[in-house]
């Protein structure tokens, strides 16, 4: 791969962090300022993380982007429950946007064992 933009685990944190920013743009959480905040950098550290450390040359510090992007999908999706719980958005919502922050989650895992086989 020759570009971040190949990798399935940015495409796939892409479409995470468009439907995050969907979903803020809805009452009642657009007028939650700091809740919507805060969900929308977690989503966008997942795909920036991982986009910074295809870009790193050194292994280690691939590494310490991909982790700190998969620790952003747990991040997510601790947010998201509480999104749920209190109401602002639907368990299908909630059902569907974990589904996506664990699929980034094992992707980018999947980057992670390649640098270790490398």
């Amino acid at each position: 791969m020759k570009t971040f933009e190949e990798l399935e685990a940015w495409k796939e944190a892409k479409a995470l962090a468009v439907s995050v920013y969907r979903i803020t743009r809805e009452k009642p959480l657009s007028s939650d300022f700091s809740l919507r905040d805060q969900i929308q950098r977690s989503a966008v550290s997942i795909m920036s993380n991982i986009a910074e450390g295809f870009e790193r040359l050194h292994k280690l510090e691939k590494k310490q982007f991909y982790n700190i992007a998969r620790a952003s999908c747990g991040e997510l999706r601790s947010q998201l429950h509480l999104l749920k719980d209190i109401g602002f958005i639907s368990p299908k919502t909630h059902s569907a946007l974990t589904e996506l922050s664990n699929l980034t989650g094992r992707l980018t895992s999947g980057l992670l064992r390649s640098l270790d086989r490398n």
